[in-house]
């Protein structure tokens, strides 16, 4: 991926123009398949995405610095209190949880009837119900925005 700066705003390419203008008022049919010495002649740079954690990050407006495109990684700001942030994340937790223990759940109501729960079920909602307090203290012992919007929480995969 390839920018320029036209008019005073940035221009990404995800791909090069096959024909292109010169700046000597030249047409070139086959631009896309210049040089990189052409290419930034002609203001054309590399577009770096660089890698970072969307929990706790964000990217600004691309900009040119030193030869290349690249966005500004910067960190972001809550307008929640750490407390607000780790009941939002508790919550999230409980939640997966909660569909975790559903897909059990017939047992239970079944239980209610008079039929027994396999024990091998009754083991893994006590498993659940414990992975879930276990993280939420972990949660809870977090000191941190950042560490707490971070922090992962595992995927309920139905």
């Amino acid at each position: 991926m390839k920018a320029r700066i036209k008019n005073g705003n940035i221009k990404i390419y995800k791909s090069l123009p096959k024909e292109f203008r010169l700046s000597d008022g030249t047409v070139s049919l086959t631009f896309d398949k210049s040089s990189n010495e052409i290419l930034e002649y002609e203001g054309f740079y590399d577009v770096i995405i660089p890698t970072f954690d969307s929990a706790i990050k964000y990217l600004g407006d691309i900009e040119l610095n030193d030869g290349v495109f690249t966005y500004p990684v910067i960190d972001k700001t809550w307008s929640e209190t750490l407390s607000e942030l780790k009941l939002n994340k508790i919550a999230e937790l409980k939640n997966i949880y909660n569909k975790k223990l559903s897909s059990t759940d017939w047992y239970i109501i079944r239980s209610q009837e008079g039929i027994s729960v396999p024990q091998e079920v009754l083991d893994i909602r006590t498993s659940l119900r414990e992975e879930c307090e276990n993280k939420e203290n972990e949660i809870n012992d977090l000191t941190t925005k950042k560490s707490v919007a971070s922090y992962s929480l595992p995927i309920y995969v139905i």
